[in-house]
């Protein structure tokens, strides 16, 4: 039998030599003829006798054994394929190869058995040292990134990456290790160290970071979910001379040393123009246990429901909502409280411009919700139908949402008699343009109301570009 390459899961290419069948006959073959010839491939059991791995060089072999001893399992030519196949793209998944290739043949040698396979993984390793610089498109920010990777740094696929970014508001740089677990990739390790610096305008603050951090990430069966510490040395001062004595008395050095726990289930079919599934994220927070002096526990929620309509469109439902607990009498930290308004939340208000603010710097809230109801549609008449004006999609939405600071001293229903007060709430409509699968844009004319004295609004068009949006 020749070689067989299963590079991809394209049907078997039979050899007219090996199967005995004409060449000439194999131009338009019958159907019946062909279903045949699958079925016997199909039932005929062979066994795979040997896995060989080619082109390694700083690889470590035990790392491969995981990803590729499921091929050992394969009880028919089909199957065999199928095995490969998958464990190809564990393979590419490790992010250390530049190319697999597969390659299946009978097998050889004084222990080769009647029906005996060997499969041969052919692959060429990612170089020491790569590389890049791209642009990336924050919550309506954007910036510019180079980076320099050290891929397969001691050979079990880690990964050590220096990264600098500078961008409209913020300007930051990194290292930071991955180590994923052998054979469980999705179950990895990330050490960091950072220096962050970052201006937000619209509190007329300015904030530099200096931290480390540890993340462990692991699935719980259809859940994700990621455990983290980080010790941040925090710097707080003011924007502009005109600061609010409010903002001037958040200025200074503070520690942080916070845990932090996220789960999250998401079965959508696509990260930015969802058709269907669903996305749930809860996060907790707990600063002040392992030192530092910000004191607090955070808790915030994200739900969105997708549901495709009729004519392509589709009706999409989404929630917001957090609240944080001072702990140990000490006032929260104007650099951790929840920021609410603007193209990516509430729109048709300023970006972070509802809630509690000084002199017109906002200084955001402890509690929250928001929540939208959005209508997205092909574009009138589908003009680029098939191609470039699948990019684009006609919204409509309306949305809400109040932020607040509680007295954590009165009970439950006048926490919510104070959230149900003073909602904010907008609608409009527009264009959305898809960024590949990591962003989008947004062009909508909005009208706000309920609005509230001191909150600043946009009414008309607002333009909108991030990766997560209500």
């Amino acid at each position: 039998m020749g070689t067989v390459h299963a590079k991809s899961m394209d049907p078997l290419p039979m050899h007219g030599k090996d199967l005995g069948v004409n060449p000439d006959d194999l131009m338009e073959p019958p159907e019946q003829e062909a279903d045949a010839k699958q079925e016997i491939l199909e039932n005929k059991d062979v066994v795979v006798q040997h896995v060989n791995i080619q082109g390694l060089g700083r690889t470590k072999e035990d790392l491969l054994g995981y990803e590729i001893s499921d091929v050992f399992n394969a009880k028919n030519l089909i199957d065999v394929m199928k095995k490969a196949h998958i464990a190809r793209q564990r393979l590419l998944r490790l992010g250390i190869f530049k190319e697999v290739e597969v390659l299946i043949d009978t097998s050889e040698g004084a222990d080769a058995l009647p029906n005996g396979l060997d499969v041969t993984f052919e692959v060429n390793e990612i170089k020491r040292l790569t590389g890049s610089y791209n642009t990336m498109v924050g919550n309506n920010e954007g910036s510019m990134v180079l980076g320099l990777k050290l891929p397969n740094t001691l050979g079990r696929a880690e990964k050590l990456t220096f990264q600098f970014s500078y961008g409209t508001k913020e300007t930051s740089y990194g290292l930071s290790f991955f180590k994923p677990q052998p054979g469980y990739f999705e179950r990895n390790l990330t050490l960091n160290m950072y220096k962050v610096t970052g201006q937000f305008p619209w509190s007329s603050l300015k904030e530099t970071d200096r931290g480390v951090s540890a993340e462990l990430n692991f699935p719980v069966g259809p859940t994700s979910h990621m455990l983290k510490w980080e010790g941040v040395w925090r710097e707080l001062g003011c924007l502009a001379r005109s600061a609010s004595f409010a903002v001037r008395e958040e200025s200074g050095h503070s520690l942080k040393s916070a845990l932090s726990h996220t789960m999250s289930v998401d079965s959508r079919n696509s990260a930015i123009f969802p058709s269907s599934g669903a996305l749930l994220r809860i996060n907790q927070e707990l600063a002040g246990f392992t030192g530092g002096d910000a004191s607090f526990f955070k808790e915030d929620f994200e739900l969105q429901l997708n549901r495709r309509l009729f004519w392509d469109s589709v009706l999409s439902g989404s929630l917001w909502g957090g609240m944080l607990f001072p702990i140990e009498g000490r006032p929260s930290c104007i650099a951790d409280r929840f920021y609410l308004g603007g193209p990516t939340s509430v729109r048709g208000f300023g970006m972070y411009s509802i809630g509690p603010q000084s002199e017109g710097d906002y200084l955001g809230g402890e509690a929250y919700w928001a929540g939208g109801l959005h209508l997205y549609t092909p574009l009138p008449f589908r003009p680029g139908r098939g191609g470039f004006g699948d990019l684009f999609r006609t919204h409509f939405f309306l949305n809400a949402g109040n932020l607040c600071n509680l007295n954590y001293g009165e009970g439950p229903r006048a926490h919510l008699q104070k959230l149900a007060e003073c909602i904010r709430w907008s609608y409009g409509a527009g264009i959305v343009l898809r960024l590949g699968n990591i962003a989008r844009l947004e062009l909508n004319y909005c009208i706000p109301m309920g609005v509230q004295s001191g909150d600043r609004i946009c009414d008309g068009v607002q333009f909108g570009a991030g990766i997560r949006f209500l």
